[in-house]
């Protein structure tokens, strides 16, 4: 199994080497989702490909942020210069850069990013259909949703054994963006959900959950489809890297970690110790904690010297074959290791002395002394009579041969890249007339006589179909809205979209890339919701093309950049509603003695201000939790800036008389009676 091990600058990309990662992952000067990290300069990521690939290592690089068109020309630079230096891998986020690469770089290995909130054997389907040969699972699935993923698609699997955990679904977060305008789909998260969040009998901090460390089961995970075991820590110290890393390895190959060791790695970071709640499916208030006093200082010189001392020395681990010849005057050292050969070469002493003459059993000796380098002697050949070379002078062969050796691994040939100019759909043009307007609801109960005039109403999938077919009755449109969480549901669901397709209902909303896959390949109709993360229009391209017939753009994009966004996929943008912040497979209610409470009403949050979040859930939890907005968004008085074929008006804890209002305001294109916000369309987000 190979460990992932993260790379945050050069300290920690050598600690990761040295304490035996085989492959690591590092990110550029731009579009990688820890933009507080160290990172690497172009020159620098050159200079770290050459210095992993010398040592048998895989460099992973990160892109796997959300892109604006206006940064895409910059962002393909990047691909294209990441393709002379031949990485091994880009991480990729974006639908409009993947859809790009494809056809520029095909060579190019991409896998995708736990960004794209991968957790259903359809969406990994769906991302190998588009060319990734790797997923990174979302880090809430379990060891047996893992193995359906597993056994449902033949792909790469990538799944983080050991670090920090969002309560957040990855690629499903815009608290800090929100907030803050600081986007965690953007590598600008400013953590904001280890503030004071407090859910009744919590803790207070009920957002904020341990690290996870799955080290011990590392084994399992490989048993179930798992072969990559990632670290989580591009932010973190070189020590902690260390740890990890040696930990990870020792556990891959199958062998105990020492006591000493996890020690230490629970000293140098944790958040009240460590939880492998998800994979082992018990979730709950013993996965919640926080970086206390304690965990601060278990960090202490001496734990640090400690593992300091994993990563010191270089690792000796690549394997070399050394052949000494002599013909004539003239001596030849080979070295040879994985399709490379060097030579270096000297001349014989004529009539040496005997004592400069070398005997066999001391040269071979001699050329196993490999260290100060990557290499360690695998098989040494040297003539029957030994060498008449004084010992220097095969100390001197050996070292040229290795740096050769060294130099010629660290050459890698371009992966060709073709430089062609960005889709130019031509610019969007918005329909004629009052805009028109689709409704998402919860639940039937909130429906009111205005909605008639929607041009659709989206209602949960669930939504019992007496109910369904008394809706359609009265003419209207109906969308059925996919959960957004499907994790180990997805049989479950896709005989109930039968189900309801059977019963005529052939359109559906998708928020995540599994529910788009279930419904292309039950040939019914796919609309895209904002949770899809569309921000440039390539990706409004790609998504037609995987039959979408209309999507939600971001809501982390300003409306000027909205305005810019070509012509194509009917897009639509989110008008009014209380904005998902957060979708969890932990509730946070339920941090508390009782565990859930079966909450008949959406619950709430309260944070450190007094600010009210609400909680909501589709059938108990099973299809996730959301955390909402503590205002809702209003752009009904600001229609004529809302540059989208459609309005949504998405309805989470209002009752129907209240939707009635809002609807009405809306057509009204009046201010709003109540607290809200404009969300990000004035600000966009960093």
């Amino acid at each position: 199994m190979e460990v992932l091990s993260p790379a945050g600058g050069w300290p920690a990309l050598e600690a990761a080497v040295r304490a035996g990662a085989q492959a690591v992952y590092l990110g550029g000067p731009q579009f990688g989702a820890r933009a507080g990290a160290q990172n690497f300069s172009r020159e620098e990521l050159s200079e770290a490909v050459r210095y992993c690939h010398q040592r048998g290592v895989r460099v992973h690089v990160t892109v796997n942020t959300l892109i604006k068109d206006s940064e895409l020309p910059e962002a393909l630079d990047l691909v294209k210069f990441l393709c002379s230096i031949s990485v091994d891998a880009v991480l990729v986020q974006d639908m409009g850069l993947l859809h790009l690469i494809r056809e520029r770089a095909p060579g190019l290995t991409v896998h995708a990013s736990t960004q794209m909130s991968l957790h259903t054997p359809a969406g990994v389907r769906l991302l190998k259909a588009l060319g990734a040969k790797r997923a990174v699972l979302a880090r809430e699935l379990s060891l047996s949703e893992i193995k359906e993923i597993s056994e449902g698609c033949d792909i790469e699997l990538e799944g983080f054994v050991h670090g920090a955990l969002c309560m957040c679904v990855s690629g499903q977060c815009y608290l800090s963006a929100l907030l803050g305008g600081r986007s965690g789909n953007r590598g600008q998260c400013a953590q904001p959900c280890r503030l004071p969040f407090g859910a009744p009998g919590g803790t207070g901090h009920d957002l904020s959950l341990k690290d996870l460390s799955y080290i011990n089961s590392i084994g399992e995970l490989q048993k179930a489809g798992v072969c990559s075991a990632k670290i989580e820590g591009r932010m973190k110290r070189p020590e902690y890297v260390a740890a990890a890393t040696a930990a990870c390895r020792l556990a891959a190959e199958g062998r105990p970690v020492p006591e000493e060791l996890s020690s230490a790695l629970g000293a140098v970071f944790s958040r009240s110790g460590f939880t492998d709640g998800y994979i082992n499916a018990r979730r709950g208030r013993e996965m919640f904690g926080t970086r206390t006093k304690e965990d601060v200082t278990a960090a202490t010189e001496k734990v640090l010297s400690g593992l300091r001392e994993l990563y010191r020395k270089e690792r000796q681990s690549v394997p070399v074959d050394l052949a000494l010849s002599f013909e004539g005057g003239q001596i030849t050292l080979g070295a040879s290791c994985a399709g490379h050969t060097v030579f270096a070469a000297g001349k014989l002493q004529q009539n040496a002395p005997i004592y400069n003459s070398i005997p066999k059993e001391r040269c071979i000796s001699q050329l196993q002394k490999t260290g100060g380098t990557p290499f360690t002697a695998r098989s040494v050949t040297v003539p029957e009579e030994g060498v008449p070379l004084p010992v220097s002078e095969l100390n001197r062969l050996r070292r040229e041969a290795l740096e050769a050796l060294l130099e010629a691994r660290g050459r890698r040939k371009p992966i060709p890249f073709t430089d062609a100019p960005l889709p130019s759909p031509g610019p969007f043009k918005r329909p004629k007339g009052p805009l028109p307007i689709r409704a998402v609801l919860r639940d039937p109960g909130q429906f009111c006589p205005e909605m008639r005039e929607c041009e659709a109403v989206c209602l949960p999938l669930e939504t019992a179909p007496e109910k369904l077919s008394a809706l359609r009755a009265m003419g209207l449109r109906l969308i059925l809205d996919l959960p957004r969480a499907m994790f180990g549901r997805e049989r479950e669901l896709r005989e109930l979209m039968e189900q309801r397709k059977d019963q005529g209902f052939t359109e559906y909303l998708c928020g995540n890339l599994g529910a788009l896959e279930l419904c292309r390949e039950l040939g019914v109709t796919a609309h895209g919701s904002f949770s899809l993360n569309v921000a440039n229009t390539p990706a409004l391209m790609a998504f037609e093309s995987l039959g979408l017939e209309s999507a939600e753009v971001s809501l982390e994009l300003s409306g000027r950049e909205i305005a810019g966004l070509g012509a194509g996929l009917r897009r639509g943008v989110t008008a009014y509603g209380r904005q998902a912040l957060m979708l969890t497979r932990n509730c946070p209610l339920c941090n508390s003695p009782k565990g859930c409470l079966g909450c008949k009403a959406p619950g709430c949050l309260t944070d450190r201000k007094g600010k009210t979040f609400p909680i909501t859930c589709r059938e108990r939890g099973k299809y996730g939790v959301e955390l909402l907005n503590s205002v809702p968004i209003w752009l009904g008085d600001m229609q004529e800036e809302l540059a989208c074929d459609f309005a949504v008006l998405r309805f989470s804890v209002e009752n129907s008389v209240e939707c009635g209002e809002i609807f009405r305001a809306f057509r009204g294109g009046i201010s709003l009676n109540a607290a809200y916000t404009r969300g990000l369309f004035r600000r966009g987000v960093l």
